[in-house]
Order: C-alpha cells, then sequence, then structure tokens
C-alpha cells in the first residue's frame, strides 16, 4: 500500500541530525545554551530585527507578547476571524477578550477597511482597545502599510502573527518585521520546524528583555530563587534550537519546492472552471506555506468535499481552509465585524499537499488523483 501522503510533513536531512548530534555531544541537553542564542540572532538578522527571543511555540510567543503590550483583564484585543485558534487562545490567556475582524476575501488575510470600522465603533462606545493581533494567512503577509497606518491613527500597537509567514515579504519588508512585535511558529508542519517552537521578533529592547524575563519563571537576578511576578516555562531548549539552525539554513530552498508545488496547481487547474489557486494573484511575495484553492460548486459541478474525499481514497491528506473563529463554539458570544468572506472561503476552499518533503513520485500521485478526479466530472 502506498505511503500516506501528508499536507505539510517536516522536511528534515542528515544536516539537521547532524545539528542535534552535536548539541547533545556538547553538553548543553537542557533549556537554553549556545545553539539557542545562535538561532536568537541569526533569525534576527535574517528578519532584518533587533532582537529575538526563542520560546516553546508560537502560542507562548503570542501569550507573551501580548503580556509585553500590558494587555490584562478588561482589555479588548482586535484580532483575525481567519485563523488557528491559537491566535485567540493566546489572547484568552490574559483574560482580555478577542474582538474579530473579518477577511478580504482575495487574500483570507484581516481586511483593512474592517478593521478601520472595527476601531472606529469600538472608540464610539467608548472601549479601550489594548491591541491588534493580525494574521499572515497561509504564508501570505498581510498589508502591513494599510493597517499599521489604521493602528497608528488609532493608538493601537500592532502584535503581528506571522507564524504561517516566516520567508515571505511585504514591500521588500520581511514577515516578522513589523508591529511592535511579531511572532513565528516553528511547529511540526510549517514551513521550518524545531520539532516545536516559535519566537517572538521585535525591534524594542525593553520588549524584547520582559518577554525574555516572563519566560525564564520570571526569576530575579540573585542566586537565590526570588520571584515577584508569575513566569512561564516557555524557553525553547537547546536541542531544538540546533535543530532550527539546520532548518534557518535551508529556509530559501524548502520555499522554491513549495513555490513549485504552487505552480503544479496552477497549470493543473487553470483552465477548470469555477476553480482558483487561492491568493495566486501576486504569490511572489509569499513563502506558499500552503496551497488551497477555492471552488464555485455551481460553476464547476463539484464541492470542495467531493475532491477531499477522493483524494482520501488515494490516501492523500486535505483539509478544509480555517473554520473562522467567530464560528467556533467556544468563542461564538464574542463580538466582531462580519462580512461574510471568511465563511465563504471557509465554505469553499481545500487545503492540498503543499510540503517540501514532497518526493517527485508523491507529487505525481496528488497530480494524477486530481486529474482522475477532474476527468470523472
Amino acid at each position: 500500500m502506498a505511503e500516506r501522503i501528508y499536507m505539510s510533513s517536516p522536511d528534515v536531512t542528515q544536516l539537521e541530525e547532524d545539528a542535534i548530534i552535536a548539541a547533545m555531544r556538547s553538553g548543553w541537553i537542557a533549556p537554553l545554551g549556545p545553539d539557542v542564542d545562535a538561532f536568537e540572532r541569526e533569525l534576527a538578522d535574517r528578519v532584518g530585527v533587533a532582537h529575538a527571543v526563542a520560546l516553546s511555540s508560537g502560542t507562548a510567543a503570542l501569550h507573551l507578547g501580548l503580556l509585553a503590550l500590558g494587555v490584562g483583564p478588561g482589555d479588548i484585543v482586535v484580532t483575525s476571524t481567519m485563523t488557528f485558534a491559537a491566535t485567540t487562545n493566546a489572547i484568552m490567556y490574559t483574560g482580555a477578550e478577542p474582538f474579530f475582524v473579518d477577511a478580504d476575501i482575495s487574500t483570507g488575510n484581516m481586511d483593512p477597511q474592517l478593521l478601520r470600522q472595527t476601531l472606529t465603533q469600538l472608540r464610539d462606545a467608548g472601549e479601550k482597545v489594548a491591541a491588534i493581533v493580525p494574521v499572515d494567512l497561509l504564508g501570505k503577509a498581510i498589508d502591513y502599510t494599510s493597517i499599521l497606518a489604521i493602528a497608528d491613527e488609532f493608538g493601537v500597537p500592532v502584535l503581528a502573527d506571522a507564524a504561517e509567514s516566516l520567508g515571505a515579504t511585504h514591500k521588500g519588508k520581511a514577515a516578522g518585521s513589523f508591529g511592535r512585535a511579531s511572532i513565528v511558529s516553528f511547529n511540526g508542519n510549517k514551513i521550518m520546524t524545531t520539532s516545536g517552537g516559535g519566537m517572538l521578533l521585535t525591534d524594542d529592547a525593553e520588549t524584547a528583555q520582559h518577554v525574555r524575563y516572563l519566560a525564564t519563571q520570571a526569576r530575579q537576578p540573585v542566586v537565590h530563587y526570588e520571584h515577584t511576578d508569575v513566569g512561564y516555562n516557555y524557553r525553547m531548549s537547546n536541542l531544538l534550537a540546533a535543530l532550527g539552525r539546520a532548518q534557518l539554513s535551508r529556509l530559501d530552498a524548502m520555499i522554491t519546492k513549495r513555490r513549485e508545488m504552487r505552480e503544479l496547481y496552477k497549470q493543473l487547474f487553470r483552465n477548470v472552471e469555477g476553480v482558483e489557486v487561492f491568493g495566486a494573484d501576486g504569490d511572489e511575495d509569499d513563502n506558499v506555506w500552503l496551497t488551497s484553492i477555492v471552488v464555485d460548486p455551481d460553476a464547476a459541478g463539484w464541492a470542495p468535499s467531493e475532491l477531499a474525499a477522493a483524494l482520501a481514497e488515494g490516501d492523500i491528506e486535505s483539509r478544509p481552509l480555517w473554520k473562522p473563529m467567530h464560528r467556533q463554539p467556544v468563542f461564538e458570544s464574542y463580538p466582531g465585524v462580519i462580512s461574510g468572506a471568511s465563511e465563504r472561503l471557509f465554505e469553499r476552499g481545500l487545503t492540498l499537499p503543499s510540503g517540501s518533503a514532497l518526493t517527485q513520485a508523491q507529487r505525481e500521485r496528488v497530480v494524477n488523483a486530481i486529474t482522475d478526479f477532474l476527468g470523472s466530472r
């Protein structure tokens, strides 16, 4: 039986194995160490910021980033509804409440005009907005030019959720370098991985210092254990940082392979009525982490769930686009400015195998399965 094909499995080589073994043999097994320090410097240099703090997950980076901005109980944090739950979960950890903003239908990213409407509405109601957390969806950076201008106009700091977009750019500037701070994720399915892990990136030394302090149990700089704040065990281990350094050295090559898969899908669906490759316009600045299609069932004559079922028969993974946060049972009681764009993308979108670890044979299996499905229609 053919091996299962995943949407985005980890892409690791002998280089990563050698890096982990070297870190183990160095004796730095416990959290922190020289590979953590080097990984922070190297990623900060890659993104173009002054400071980086390696953490246990992208979610941890969001949580501490919000705390560093002073977000707490009673505050409102405006965020994208088209995202993974971790974005909203981190807001909830602080005791603040999310306010959801719908997407631009062409990108899935936060709609700047809806953000302006949201901030105006909340200001007029006398509500305090402590932060804005926009999300770069599937490796496409948001319209930071517009979003940051609106945030500055209303005097609200931005914590950019670039969990999915490391390696992407907006107008020549790297994702991860925008806002008061940005976060990236190194989860197992991301563009590069440390198995689990994330990083907070910022030009603000005070923000970086505070996040680093909170992430190491908020220990005071004395010989004995002294604590004046509640801290967190959120730092990255030296072993995982060694893996991350190896992955970072291969980032551009991995993006190239994902772009090749994106181009295959563009060719495959180019003349298929009612189907478009999601976000394909202007994707030369994306990291093309995942490639999705959006299907108009009336025009195509089939629904995305039907293609998903056909792929599943061939043991090929696919998945709908994110279910919007305002539709999630745990968050549906929270307010937002909703246009319906994200719901439409959820209902019509399907994410396809996109990983840089896909072999030529696996690529051909995916293409053949889709071709057979289209032929049967």
